[in-house]
């Protein structure tokens, strides 16, 4: 049997644009309904897409779109989105937190208003997007929530480039961990979703001299693709488990994955922060 998201409801945050959008349009093929949450409501100069753009390519693709100015360090604009997505729409089936802040930058080089940014939005913005979908969640048939975040790894490797950065990530895949004990019992399964190699988003692209970089990156269809199978399998069966694009997508049968590159035949790929030593790319696939 064919899994899909039809009918099904999705709030995801930082859908405007990128890996957000990229899932958004994934679902939308199925015939899902989709809350689109960011601030983005005009278009930025070096960072196309807004959520009146992001709604239309959703509806264009056989979706139904909601677009919702949310800034997520906000719960009163958390609450107002995720009571208008059930008043639309008539539940919450699946959150997808996938906006964040980034700033790759060393200790004494992360100013406060930059940490508070980081940590507002990937941390704080998390748990209480979280927060509030819970309750129509528990309602749902095969409640899901996915966290944008990397696999828990104590290598001090990757937190003493950029401590504050790491951190405010960690955080994200913790509570995907917490929440997958304490709610397990009602059925909604937690789960966190990294990719293995840099994706060509519009702010990858808009970053100067990052030409190579992105010929070596994978596109955001990869991890669409991934979220994809993690948020159509049994929440009471997939949950509490950090997961990387390619290992998800080889372990549905996949496996060339030459098609997600932006330019194939460019070279070796360009990993991502965060990959565990115990998570090699799978056997036997084609990258």
């Amino acid at each position: 049997m064919k899994r899909s998201l039809s009918g099904k409801t999705l709030v995801i945050s930082g859908a405007s644009r990128g890996i957000g959008l990229a899932i958004a349009l994934r679902a939308a093929r199925d015939g899902a309904n989709i809350a689109v949450l960011a601030k983005t409501v005009e278009a930025h100069p070096k960072l196309p897409g807004t959520i009146y753009s992001a709604a239309q390519a959703i509806e264009a693709a056989g979706g139904r779109a909601l677009p919702l100015a949310c800034d997520i360090r906000d719960t009163e604009q958390i609450d107002a989105a995720v009571a208008k997505t059930v008043e639309t729409f008539g539940g919450i089936d699946v959150l997808v937190n996938n906006a964040s802040a980034i700033s790759l930058t060393g200790t004494l080089d992360t100013e406060p208003k930059r940490y508070d940014l980081m940590h507002g939005i990937n941390a704080r913005g998390t748990f209480f997007m979280s927060r509030a979908c819970i309750p129509f969640l528990k309602k749902a048939d095969n409640a899901h929530v996915l966290n944008l975040s990397p696999p828990l790894d104590l290598n001090a490797a990757f937190f003493a480039p950029h401590a504050a950065y790491t951190l405010a990530k960690y955080a994200m895949s913790l509570y995907a961990m917490a929440m997958a004990t304490e709610f397990k019992r009602d059925g909604i399964a937690f789960n966190t979703l990294w990719p293995r190699t840099m994706i060509a988003t519009a702010a990858l692209q808009a970053i100067p001299g990052a030409g190579q970089l992105i010929d070596q990156s994978r596109t955001p269809e990869i991890m669409a693709d991934a979220a994809h199978v993690i948020l159509t399998r049994d929440s009471r069966e997939f949950t509490g488990q950090h997961c990387i694009d390619d290992r998800v997508l080889a372990a549905d049968g996949v496996t060339d994955f030459s098609a997600y590159r932006v330019k194939p035949g460019s070279g070796p790929l360009a990993d991502d922060l965060f990959i565990p030593a115990h998570m090699p790319p799978p056997d036997g696939i084609t990258v």
